[in-house]
């Protein structure tokens, strides 16, 4: 089993855990607020089991099928999470409202709040770890799962702190008001994790720091070569997708040529880690003057 099979899982495992901790939280107490935050914690879990499905989908090689992988599960995953997020906060925003037309005070207050610390110290820590696998390998499914569990650490840390002034203000209308805030930032999340993910599914450019590197690990490395142009990259998951023109001299041989490609390619995937190369070679006089120049 991959580290990256076996880090979604785990999320599965951290999100049931939390889930547990969040609703007796809720049950100690009976604050609204505090159960919109168990609420968001199911589909904490129900995100994690779809981010693993893609996970695995995604991992699977190339088919006669899918000639270019099977990479785009994760962003599907990723949609559906964010979906999962917006439900979640309309859920809450009804509760909010059913308990702002009838506030009740709330019971237990202090082992409310620590048990409900105690899940976001987890789900603190687990993101954290999510976020940097995520980075790492370039995983939409991890980073969507990452931000999610940020969001909701944030948004437990904003509840906790209001939910200690409901007993010092004897304010119950307060429960119900935070509620509210959750589920709106909730909203905030979800969309953009949808937008993100809609982007890689519509083959969004990377970020301008890697077509940087992209550009300079060309120049330094197309020796023969007069210029590269009409560089265009995306992502699929963790794998990097790249096509260019390499502008070559008219006179200079097929065998030649075809050696200064593969010297491009090679140095690309040293630098860029894994990438698939497409390389469309021209002779000089189809140079644009305006590509990259090879150094």
């Amino acid at each position: 089993m991959s580290p990256i099979i076996r880090l979604a899982l785990g999320s599965i495992l951290v999100g049931l855990v939390v889930l547990g901790l969040k609703f007796t939280a809720w049950w100690v107490t009976g604050s609204v607020a505090l159960y919109s935050d168990a609420l968001e914690s199911i589909i904490n879990v129900v995100a994690a089991g779809a981010a693993a499905l893609a996970l695995h989908v995604s991992g699977q090689p190339a088919d006669a099928g899918h000639p270019y992988g099977h990479g785009k599960a994760e962003y599907f995953s990723a949609v559906l999470e964010g979906v999962l997020i917006v439900l979640a906060a309309l859920s809450i925003l009804r509760e909010a409202w059913l308990g702002f037309l009838s506030p009740a005070p709330v019971g237990a207050p202090l082992l409310g709040m620590l048990i409900n610390a105690a899940a976001t110290v987890l789900n603190g820590i687990w993101a954290a770890i999510l976020l940097r696998a995520g980075r790492r390998w370039h995983s939409p499914a991890l980073l969507a799962d990452a931000r999610h569990l940020l969001t909701d650490v944030f948004t437990s840390g904003g509840v906790l702190l209001g939910f200690a002034l409901v007993p010092l203000t004897g304010w119950p209308w307060l429960d119900p008001t935070l509620a509210a805030l959750v589920a709106l930032n909730i909203l905030w999340s979800g969309a953009s994790v949808v937008r993100s993910s809609i982007g890689g599914l519509m083959d969004a450019a990377p970020e301008d720091a890697v077509m940087r590197r992209l550009r300079e690990t060309i120049s330094r490395n197309a020796d023969g070569a007069l210029e590269a142009h009409d560089l265009r990259a995306h992502r699929v998951g963790g794998r990097l997708f790249l096509e260019c023109h390499l502008v070559l001299p008219g006179d200079m041989p097929l065998r030649e040529a075809h050696a200064v490609c593969n010297h491009v390619e090679e140095a690309l995937r040293r630098e860029m880690g894994d990438i698939v190369v497409t390389i469309h070679p021209e002779p000089e006089e189809e140079a644009q003057r305006q590509g990259v120049l090879v150094l």
